[in-house]
Formats: structure tokens, C-alpha cells, sequence
């Protein structure tokens, strides 16, 4: 017996459950952050462990808020706020929400915006994609991250630069094309270049669209990732 014969719709219902999860990962993460804060680790084993916990529930958290998000888009019912933001609150808050982990793994992080940059996009969807880079690149970087805002020819460009080993050649070639051709047993789907290129597209002026774009080398000398967004 099928799904709709029994009057059930499996990605609704799919759908709902990745809210779920989202919501009681995102309560652990927050948890998780808290009892480091409040109980530092007495050692450096004990710190690893910590930063693996925290790291993988923040990676895990994201996914399921990519995951959700892209359900939406594909089902025309994504809220889309366009307004006007500061950007450089945006990132504060992009960068306060992962403090924990970023302290926990000794990395300096540094954020380069003008403070009277302001720009109109939405700012819950934009802030998530800058949520996944940031964690994402906690786990590759060596000790340096630069989250950076500037206008480009008329477009707003936001950068997050590390100063890791940078992005393999096939992800700076096609980075929309990887959670295409991902393998299910190779430890990644690539799912966050696919939301960040969704979200950057929503944002459209004119005859101009946004879009992402993955270089090496860079102010660190690592990956650096760029959304625009016109």
C-alpha cells in the first residue's frame, strides 16, 4: 500500500520531523555551551572531547536547518524577508551564537565591517548561511578566521577566510555541482555550498542575482568563501 493511498504525505511528515530534531539539537548545542562555560575541561584530552561534542552537534544542527530550508524553497512556502540590516550586527551575531566553540578551539577570529554598512536582504537566511561557514570552518582552519563585509561594484560581498590547507579542486571548479555528485560514503554531501548558492539566488535587483564563489589563499592564506548578494 502506498503512502497517498493511505492518505500520507511522507515528506510533510519528514519535513516535520527535521523540525523537531532541529529544535532539540539546537536546545543541546546551547546546553553543551553552557556546561563548558560553566565547567571548563581540567585537560587537554578532556578539551578535545569537548570541542568534538560541540562541534559535530553545531555541524548537525546546521544541516537540519539546511535541510529544512531547502524543503521549503522546493515547496514555494519559504518565508523571504527582504529589509534593511546592519551587516556588521548580522555577523556579530553569526559569531556570538558559536563563541563557545570558537574560544574552545583557540582560534582568532576577527570581523572587518564598516559600521555604517547596511544592505537589503533576509537576514535570518543570510545569517545561516554565515552560521555553517563559520562552523565549518572552526574544523579546518588551523587557528585564524576573517569574517569581512564589503561592497563590490555594487554588490554586497561577504567573505570568511581561514587559514587552513583551502578548498579542494573540484569544489573551487563547480561548488554547486558537489551535493550532485557526492558520495553517501564519503563523510560529506556538500549540502552547505548547495543552501548557500539557494539562498544567495533568492536575492535578486534588477537583472543581478546572487551567488558564491570558493578561492584559495586569500588575507590567511587558506579557504575563502563569498556570497553576494546585489
Amino acid at each position: 500500500m502506498t503512502n497517498q493511498s493511505q492518505g500520507v504525505d511522507f515528506s510533510l511528515v519528514l519535513a516535520s520531523s527535521v523540525h523537531d530534531m532541529k529544535n532539540s539539537i539546537g536546545m543541546l548545542v546551547a546546553s553543551l555551551a553552557q556546561v563548558i562555560e560553566e565547567q571548563p575541561p581540567e585537560n587537554d584530552l578532556q578539551a578535545q572531547h569537548f570541542n568534538t561534542l560541540h562541534y559535530e552537534a553545531s555541524r548537525i544542527n546546521g544541516e537540519l536547518v539546511q535541510l529544512l530550508t531547502i524543503y521549503r524553497m522546493q515547496n514555494n512556502y519559504l518565508p523571504f524577508r527582504l529589509d534593511q540590516h546592519y551587516v556588521l550586527d548580522v555577523l556579530e551575531d553569526q559569531v556570538a551564537r558559536n563563541h563557545a566553540l570558537i574560544d574552545n578551539r583557540h582560534i582568532a577570529l576577527a570581523v572587518d565591517c564598516p559600521e555604517s554598512l547596511a544592505w537589503y536582504f533576509d537576514g535570518d537566511l543570510v545569517g545561516s548561511v554565515v552560521q555553517n561557514v563559520i562552523v565549518n570552518c572552526c574544523r579546518y582552519t588551523r587557528s585564524r578566521l576573517l569574517v569581512k563585509a564589503t561592497e563590490e561594484e555594487g554588490m554586497l560581498c561577504i567573505t570568511v577566510a581561514d587559514d587552513g590547507v583551502g578548498y579542494p579542486a573540484t569544489m573551487l571548479a563547480a561548488p554547486s555541482q558537489q551535493v550532485k555528485v557526492a558520495k553517501v560514503n564519503a563523510g560529506t554531501t556538500h549540502l552547505g555550498l548547495y543552501f548557500a548558492e539557494q539562498i544567495a539566488a533568492l536575492h535578486k535587483q534588477h537583472n543581478r542575482h546572487g551567488y558564491i564563489k570558493l578561492t584559495n589563499g586569500g588575507p590567511l592564506g587558506g579557504g575563502v568563501f563569498k556570497i553576494y548578494l546585489p
